[in-house]
């Protein structure tokens, strides 16, 4: 598991986990590690992102969303995209990961076992509508680039796998 910390002023929290991912509203972007830094300096708040993927199109939003946010409740912001450490899914946070499920999509595995699932066709990804394993892969790309397609043989529904990112 890769692991950085995050540098993030406690009363900042709350109101940066009113932002959505778009691509995914049920998951804050706290829920999704994607907030690195966000620290009040001189009565501005300075706030890095790393996106989920070089080149990844929700940024410009989410960091728009952020600065409404803030702005909202009272503050200036500076928004800073930074590229290193590239992000991991796991940063995704056990909350960000269950509501995942609950929303319908498989949670990312571990590398390893990410590698079984999509090159090997391995049956370990979790079918999120009834919890069978008994699953197969459909196509490497689901409704983003970094999730795949999967169909569960039990229950016969289609769902996203949200890919293991590191």
């Amino acid at each position: 598991m890769i692991t950085t910390e995050q540098n993030i002023d406690d009363i900042l929290i709350p109101i940066l986990e009113q932002v959505s991912d778009p691509e995914i509203p049920v998951l804050s972007i706290m829920d999704m590690g994607v907030v690195r830094s966000a620290i009040i300096i001189n009565d501005i708040v300075k706030v890095e992102i790393t996106p989920t993927y070089s080149g990844c199109p929700a940024m410009d939003v989410i960091g728009d969303d952020i600065k409404k946010e803030l702005k909202d409740a009272g503050y200036e912001s500076e928004i800073d995209l930074i590229l290193h450490p590239a992000w991991t899914t796991d940063w995704i946070t056990p909350r960000g990961r269950k509501a995942l499920e609950n929303y319908g999509i498989a949670a990312p595995l571990e590398a390893e076992a990410d590698k079984d699932v999509l090159l090997n066709g391995k049956r370990i990804v979790k079918c999120p509508q009834c919890g069978s394993t008994n699953t197969r892969l459909v196509s490497q790309f689901g409704s983003t680039a970094c999730k795949a397609q999967f169909q569960c043989e039990d229950c016969q529904e289609p769902f996203d796998y949200f890919k293991c990112l590191k």
